[in-house]
């Protein structure tokens, strides 16, 4: 299968979970975004290590660093492998120099690790067609339809769920011109529910 690099594009607090964040990876030549719903210490932990913050004590995924390296092993990639039941699966790919094993992961996890040890990030062009957003350049459209009295009071999913296939698509190209990429995997979901 073919393997796409991905960069990390942005980490923003959820605005349908509280206590979450949206993580939003990016393909490295391309338009396509995958964002993935993660934890806050994971956040947390993912935001110190951009950020070059030393923390006054290791976190988890610091011990993990310094456990592999006592033991010799290293980490050569991750790789976001799966999507099941609207969950992510990871993988991280260590070797000691003679043989290579495979750690099954949570995303979060798997990228604070990938951080730490400073190697790629990859996911299947298979996943990403499925699960990736395409971002688009256009510029948004200044019409903006507001919702009925009793639409606002309904959830977000629910809401969609009311609209056609062609409005669904007015709304997710309008939600990543805004860089709203929570928002758009909702709508992405949606519509492939439908397909």
């Amino acid at each position: 299968m073919e393997k796409i690099k991905l960069e990390i594009l942005g980490l923003s607090p959820s605005q349908s979970q509280t206590g979450s964040f949206a993580l939003v990876l990016g393909e490295e030549f391309g338009n396509r975004r995958l964002p993935i719903i993660i934890g806050m210490f994971e956040a947390q932990a993912i935001a110190i290590e951009i950020e070059k913050i030393s923390p006054n004590r290791p976190m988890t995924h610091d011990l993990f660093k310094s456990f592999a390296q006592a033991f010799h092993y290293k980490v050569t990639e991750i790789v976001i492998s799966d999507l099941r039941e609207g969950i992510f699966f990871a993988q991280v790919v260590c070797t000691d120099g003679l043989k290579e094993r495979v750690v099954d992961a949570r995303p979060s996890d798997a990228i604070a690790i990938g951080l730490r040890f400073n190697v790629p990030i990859y996911t299947f062009e298979n996943l990403l067609s499925e699960a990736g957003i395409v971002a688009s350049d256009a510029p948004s459209s200044p019409e903006k339809t507001e919702a009925a009295p009793a639409e606002k009071t309904k959830p977000f999913q629910d809401q969609l769920k009311d609209n056609s296939t062609e409005d669904l698509q007015r709304m997710l190209d309008q939600a990543l011109s805004n860089e709203e990429y929570e928002k758009a995997a909702q709508i992405r979901d949606e519509i492939s529910r439908r397909n």
